[in-house]
């Protein structure tokens, strides 16, 4: 094994199971996970990799195709493989639909971005009337039409969300809420501005794999997952007023929950 060109690999364990060009992702990935290799950086090149560990193009190839799997890395051509950027939007759960945010004329968004010291942006909108399919007229009360808003979010210029709020006809047309800018605060301000007080949401929230739309709308390296969150918002008198189905690249989100331990 020939001198490392980077300082900061080991060595191949011989007596493993686990396949040789597992051990170099591995150690290419805690390399990775512990700084060593920044984000935008370049990794050693194949040939450095092959004459480090004295394997073949192509187990350093599979090994690549592994970080890359991940999330991890990605290849240019002609130039090598780089640490992918990983900013991060930390979604305050019990804070970002605080109604102090909306009197100030912020909307959810907003909060998170501010909070990430990104640049927000709504890059594409749609707005039409459609019929409620089951999941979300069941959440809104056997609603059989709603208004829908869908919406793609991007912070400094990378999409990071794809939204879609749903809304009670009966609440939302002719109202600020079915026009492209509804005001200071977004639609729950005019929500309530329209005598729905907010009262409670109640979120769901999974993991999983992407559909190819999404790759393609969120510009999803290969191997990210997505957080799809549904979230129910509630007025004071108990009517489910929005139903918000929202997916969200996961390597560029960190949920952060306080919760009550009473």
């Amino acid at each position: 094994m020939s001198p490392d060109p980077s300082g900061l690999l080991g060595d191949l364990d011989p007596t493993s199971d686990r396949a040789v060009f597992r051990q170099i992702a591995d150690q290419l990935r805690d390399a990775i996970d512990r700084g060593r290799f920044r984000e935008g950086e370049k990794l050693p090149s194949e040939a450095e990799l092959v004459e480090h560990y004295g394997v073949s193009r192509m187990t350093v190839r599979n090994s690549f195709s592994v970080l890359q799997g991940e999330g991890l890395v990605h290849a240019q051509h002609g130039k090598g493989v780089f640490v992918r950027p990983r900013p991060a939007v930390r979604r305050l759960a019990s804070d970002r639909f605080a109604r102090r945010h909306r009197e100030q004329g912020r909307s959810a968004f907003l909060v998170e971005a501010d909070a990430a010291g990104g640049h927000p942006q709504v890059d594409s909108l749609e707005i039409k009337e459609e019929k409620a399919d089951q999941d979300v007229s069941t959440r809104l009360g056997s609603v059989r039409r709603v208004l829908a808003r869908r919406r793609r979010y991007l912070l400094d210029g990378r999409p990071v969300e794809l939204a879609t709020s749903y809304l009670p006809l009966d609440i939302a047309r002719g109202t600020p809420i079915a026009e492209p800018n509804p005001g200071p605060g977004g639609i729950y301000a005019r929500l309530e501005d329209l005598g729905h007080r907010l009262d409670h949401f109640e979120e769901e929230l999974r993991a999983r794999m992407p559909s190819p739309t999404e790759v393609k709308a969120l510009r999803l390296a290969t191997g990210v997952p997505v957080i799809h969150l549904v979230r129910t918002a509630f007025d004071s008198a108990g009517r489910a007023v929005e139903v918000c189905d929202t997916v969200m690249a996961a390597d560029a989100y960190v949920l952060s929950y306080r919760l009550p331990a009473t």
